[in-house]
């Protein structure tokens, strides 16, 4: 056996007095009972706070909000705004394909002032989104669409009316007077009655139109099948039980002016059959010169879904198009919006055009948003993630659902690298493969 000699100038090997010589830790580390001083200055409990005010501020995520509005709406409405066609693959491939963005952060740059503004039809936008259009708004909340319009009018961002709006072209100008408000517009077989909305949109400030041309038949909606959905909501058994425990929902629903369409007639039905009976399936590029010699603001055209029908429409006079699916709620497994930006913008900066590229469907954050500036859109819109706002809480609920967004956006940009969305470019962006 070797011994080892620990020679006489090695150093001393004397334990300091503050380290306990039985465990060689420091003694800070000893179990001891806490003193009443030391827990004190911990002790800071919150008054709990149960208002729907406070669940919202709480909220961090468009997740979370939809969580609220599911339980504070009814099935029915709920499912009008969640579910999508068919067996809903295309709105699940949609929101995957955000899901399937790498980021590619660039790193020691001065992000200290992040400023999301962007130019959209010819005007500036605070944030790179607007509100898409939506129908029936004020079922799902009666609020409706006056809470989106001043929403969108105090963020500073465009608000779309649907030509199944809830709410007048001349409500909602009247609600929110200062913001910018677009009209979007089904054309359909009696000419007359398009006509009188487009002059009554250019009559109320609407400077945008927004044409959507992916509704020829209405889509297999099937959640709104198995629940019966109507227009208005029926009350059977059933949505009398779903009452009994979203008492807030009816009690508004009742006090509240019947639910029409008030840019079009009252309508008693189905929504399939609305759609079925009042669109026209004979709709050609023909109609869309003569809605371009007769709108005279900017000229946009929703349910773009392939590289060709985007160049067609700016060849007969759009000044925008908006990559559509609906939502996934007509074709399903159709294209998906996303995949589609790069091709579509790099197809009309082929042709020299400076129509706007603006895409529409799955978004859920403001990540996603800024992978689809990234890869080459102009501009976004958000659906259902207002509307998750809106069920959840009313005008609060969609006021916080853009917050979200908006601070989802900063960081996002920070985090890359990048201070304003004219820097945002497809180097930072990386679509990976399954």
């Amino acid at each position: 056996m070797t011994q080892t000699v620990q020679p006489s100038n090695a150093p001393s090997l004397e334990v300091p007095a503050n380290v306990s010589s039985a465990v060689g830790r420091p003694a800070a580390l000893k179990r001891r009972v806490p003193k009443y001083s030391d827990l004190a200055p911990l002790m800071k409990f919150k008054k709990p706070e149960f208002s729907n005010a406070a669940k919202l501020r709480r909220a961090s995520t468009i997740w979370e909000l939809r969580d609220m509005a599911k339980r504070r709406t009814p099935q029915a409405p709920f499912d009008y705004t969640d579910g999508a066609a068919e067996a809903e693959i295309t709105l699940r491939r949609a929101r995957q394909a955000f899901q399937d963005i790498e980021f590619r952060p660039g790193i020691l740059r001065d992000v200290s002032n992040i400023d999301l503004r962007t130019g959209i039809l010819g005007k500036e936008s605070r944030l790179p989104f607007g509100i898409a259009p939506t129908g029936f708004t004020r079922m799902m909340q009666s609020e409706g669409e006056y809470a989106g319009s001043q929403a969108a009018e105090a963020a500073g961002i465009p608000y779309t009316l649907s030509t199944m709006g809830t709410a007048s072209i001349e409500d909602v100008a009247a609600a929110a007077p200062k913001g910018r408000n677009w009209f979007q517009l089904y054309l359909w077989t009696d000419r007359d009655r398009s006509l009188e909305l487009i002059e009554r949109a250019a009559k109320a400030g609407n400077d945008t139109l927004m044409v959507t041309v992916d509704t020829a038949v209405a889509g297999a909606r099937l959640r709104d099948v198995r629940n019966g959905m109507t227009i208005p909501p029926a009350l059977t058994v059933k949505t009398v039980l779903d009452a009994s425990y979203r008492p807030a929902w009816w009690f508004n629903f009742l006090t509240h002016e019947p639910l029409t369409f008030a840019s079009l007639s009252r309508y008693t039905g189905t929504v399939a059959d609305l759609i079925n009976s009042m669109f026209d399936p004979t709709l050609t590029f023909d109609d869309l010169d003569w809605l371009r010699e007769t709108w005279k603001g900017k000229l946009v055209v929703k349910g773009i879904q392939t590289v060709d029908d985007a160049r067609k429409v700016v060849d007969h006079g759009a000044d925008g198009v908006v990559i559509s699916n609906h939502g996934g709620r007509q074709l399903d497994r159709a294209p998906i919006p996303l995949h589609l930006v790069p091709e579509v913008s790099a197809a009309l900066k082929a042709d020299n055009s400076d129509a706007a590229v603006i895409l529409d469907t799955g978004i859920m954050s403001g990540a996603d948003i800024v992978a689809a500036l990234a890869l080459g859109a102009d501009f976004t819109l958000i659906g259902r993630a207002y509307l998750y706002g809106l069920m959840a809480g009313g005008r609060a609920g969609v006021d916080r659902a853009i917050q979200i967004l908006e601070k989802d956006m900063a960081r996002t940009m920070a985090l890359l690298g990048v201070t304003k969305i004219s820097e945002l470019t497809p180097d930072h962006v990386r679509l990976l493969q399954h």
